[in-house]
């Protein structure tokens, strides 16, 4: 795979002056020492390959938007160099480069002439660009009357009015409705299909797993992690909920999975196990079959409580369904350090054909962010078959009962 965007050892740091005077001599090569250098970003580097969709994740202050506006070219980078192969398309933030007293229409001419198009060529989408983006009589109305999710749908409208050889996406999809959303990622993976480069920045791990096959974990300037989006995403989310003398490790299984485990380990995760309803443990389970998920902890410290949680997953690593003892009031209260508990889930198989991990988390009140004690990925694979069910597709079971009458 071709590389069509090179990023070389990029570094960017912003510097403080004791005075306006020092920083402008500082452009014409005099050197004056600043009050004050701040690196946001430290020798990051990565390819991203003809068709390749990456995803940049980390949390806030992580140096992602920084990063976007350098290979944008809307940003100088203080060291590195970035290597762009093709035509860019961006979206960063919300309505940059709108101008808040030109109608929608305008705006369109105005950013898209900056994009490098002529008016010709803006002329022969101009209609494609109105149609998409769905605003109704507000396309000839000032941006400053928009609503946040207007300007996203403008943009999003404008950045790909014509299929560019990169896209790169900030948040800003994420203020849009839920209609919209679906929209736009129908023409990103569009646009996937027909060869473009996707660049993602994005906090929602379905999206990036379903989109994406490389994730780049950024915290504090520097690559921490990067490969597989859903270890990637599995190792950020147990970075979120890790706290002081938290451990977090990933182990690589036999069947090539990657095994997220995080937490204090005050209560450690003992045994997990699928049951029918013989008490047999079971690997496979039939489309609809009653089964018991058992989990079972022990208790090192003298702690408060402990909620304990499951989440399915499919083999995309996509949530499919996942809850926990704290919403039906069944938490463990004061457990003393030594005591083992067994927490059992039942309820009927109702998923699709398929393969699907178990995620099991043990941590106080309602979510392992809090307090989180242990945090296991990939705690088991079982697969769900259909040995005795009507055929269907799809990742749900819903036994629909099917009449047929004459109507007169």
């Amino acid at each position: 795979m071709s590389s069509l965007l090179e990023i070389c050892n990029i570094t960017k740091s912003f510097k403080e002056y004791s005075s306006e005077l020092h920083r402008i001599a500082s452009w014409f090569g005099m050197h004056y020492k600043p009050a004050n250098e701040r690196t946001v970003l430290h020798d990051v580097s990565f390819t991203v390959g003809h068709g390749e969709a990456v995803a940049i994740v980390g949390q806030n202050g992580a140096g992602k938007s920084t990063l976007l506006k350098i290979i944008t070219g809307t940003l100088k980078q203080t060291k590195g160099t970035v290597l762009i192969h093709g035509r860019i398309s961006a979206i960063l933030e919300l309505g940059m480069g709108f101008q808040a007293d030109l109608t929608g229409r305008q705006n369109v001419y105005h950013s898209a002439g900056l994009m490098g198009f002529t008016r010709q060529q803006i002329n022969a989408v101009i209609d494609d660009i109105e149609d998409f983006a769905e605003i109704g009589v507000y396309f000839d109305q000032p941006v400053r009357t928009y609503s946040s999710g207007m300007q996203m749908r403008l943009a999003f409208s404008v950045a790909t009015m014509y299929r560019p050889e990169i896209l790169i996406v900030d948040e800003a999809l994420s203020v849009g409705d839920a209609y919209f959303q679906h929209k736009s990622f129908a023409r990103i993976r569009q646009f996937q299909q027909e060869g473009t480069t996707l660049l993602l920045v994005s906090h929602d791990k379905g999206t990036i797993q379903a989109i994406c096959d490389k994730a780049i974990l950024l915290e504090k300037g520097s690559i921490l992690k990067s490969g597989n989006p859903e270890e990637v995403m599995d190792y950020y989310n147990a970075l979120i909920a890790e706290k002081e003398n938290s451990m977090l490790k990933q182990i690589k299984k036999e069947d090539g999975t990657v095994e997220t485990t995080s937490g204090t380990g005050e209560v450690k995760l003992t045994r997990v196990g699928f049951f029918n309803t013989k008490k047999e443990p079971v690997e496979y389970i039939n489309v609809g079959e009653s089964v018991t998920l058992e989990i079972e902890c022990e208790v090192f410290s003298n702690i408060p409580e402990i909620t304990v949680g499951f989440m399915i997953k499919d083999r995309l690593g996509q949530p499919i369904f996942g809850t926990n003892t704290h919403h039906y009031k069944k938490e463990i209260k004061s457990p003393d350090k030594g005591e083992r508990y067994l927490v059992s889930f039942g309820f009927a198989m109702n998923l699709g054909v398929g393969s699907y991990s178990v995620a099991i988390a043990l941590h106080a009140d309602n979510t392992h962010v809090v307090k989180n004690y242990e945090w296991k990925d990939q705690a088991i694979i079982f697969h769900v078959v259909n040995a005795s069910k009507t055929e269907f597709i799809g990742s749900s079971w819903l036994d629909p009962k099917v009449e047929v009458s004459h109507v007169k």
